[in-house]
């Protein structure tokens, strides 16, 4: 059986001027269906890089990437916004939701533009907000806020979810609890989960542990038994 996602010595390199910056230097690795993922490495290692064009907002300078069967690494730019809007659920560390929208109309927007999404309002109460339904983002902590994000991210029922510091903007409690519900919606779901986070102390809690630097794939981890988010401490 071959792997779900799978990068083949992916190079990504940007034209600065006259200089040429090399982001990945030659990228190999393969992430299984259902997997809970972690990718981690400082700043700077091209954490972020990986993430971008296994998402298709960014494309790679050579090499292959295969997503459930398919080559994104030979879509064009069309392709790859279809590749983005049904298969992919992204979170960042920042909410980036419509201010002037409430929490349903939030979750509802990415729901419209995708073939088989999910019930609204159970992806809400899944992520423990059915009580703030009709609240704007500017009525809600930052933990409230992220699990809004989740919730408009897993309605699209995306092949494969994102996580670029999701916890980057939460204290540490916060940050806890949305770890947990990313995990427990991979287990779930069995859905595909990436979390990119520069945090060592949260490697643990992942399936597989992708180590990043200097563009290149340092080691992978398998972690046989992965511990729950809530035992872990850092």
């Amino acid at each position: 059986m071959s792997a779900f996602i799978e990068f083949e010595n992916v190079k990504k390199i940007y034209q600065m001027g006259e200089v040429q910056i090399e982001a990945l230097a030659g990228v190999n690795f393969k992430i299984d269906k259902g997997e809970f993922v972690v990718i981690a490495g400082a700043s700077g290692a091209g954490k972020s890089t990986i993430l971008n064009i296994l998402g298709g907002m960014d494309s790679c300078t050579s090499g292959n990437i295969y997503v459930d069967g398919s080559r994104i690494s030979e879509y064009n730019a069309k392709e790859l916004t279809t590749y983005r809007r049904y298969d992919i659920g992204f979170v960042f560390q920042f909410y980036n939701l419509v201010q002037n929208l409430t929490v349903v109309e939030n979750v509802e927007l990415a729901t419209q533009i995708c073939k088989n999404p999910l019930n609204i309002d159970e992806t809400i109460a899944a992520v423990g907000l059915q009580d703030r339904r009709g609240n704007f983002p500017a009525q809600l902590s930052g933990g409230e806020q992220q699990r809004v994000a989740i919730a408009r991210a897993l309605a699209k029922n995306p092949k494969l979810l994102l996580c670029d510091e999701p916890t980057g903007a939460l204290d540490y409690k916060t940050g806890k609890a949305i770890l947990k519900l990313l995990q427990d919606t991979c287990r779930e779901h069995h859905m595909t989960v990436i979390v990119i986070t520069h945090n060592l102390a949260l490697t643990p809690m992942g399936d597989k542990v992708i180590h990043v630097r200097n563009g290149v794939i340092e080691k992978v981890d398998i972690n046989d038994h992965p511990i729950p988010v809530e035992s872990i401490e850092w």
